[in-house]
């Protein structure tokens, strides 16, 4: 299973998100830091529930990396996120 599907199936179990994106842009950090080949290195994650309606910033932020666990995050060398409840 690759890194784009266990973060979408972890995601999808923890927050039964409306909307939910995952994009692997590895590729265009080609060459850059913690680029590797295969890529599955750089994500972006668009999400939104419910969940997050009582949640701050950083509070929605540390869902999402407790949802994906750490052995899923230290995978991966960047993650960005967008994050609405």
């Amino acid at each position: 299973m690759g890194v784009e599907h266990e973060i979408r199936e972890k995601l999808d179990a923890a927050f039964s998100p409306r909307l939910l994106s995952v994009t692997d842009e590895s590729e265009q950090h080609r060459g850059h830091a913690g680029w590797r080949e295969g890529g599955e290195t750089h994500f972006r994650v668009e999400i939104a529930s419910d969940d997050f309606a009582k949640l701050s910033r950083i509070e929605r932020h540390r869902a999402v990396h407790r949802a994906l666990g750490s052995d899923l995050v230290g995978r991966i060398h960047a993650l960005a996120l967008q994050i609405e409840a």
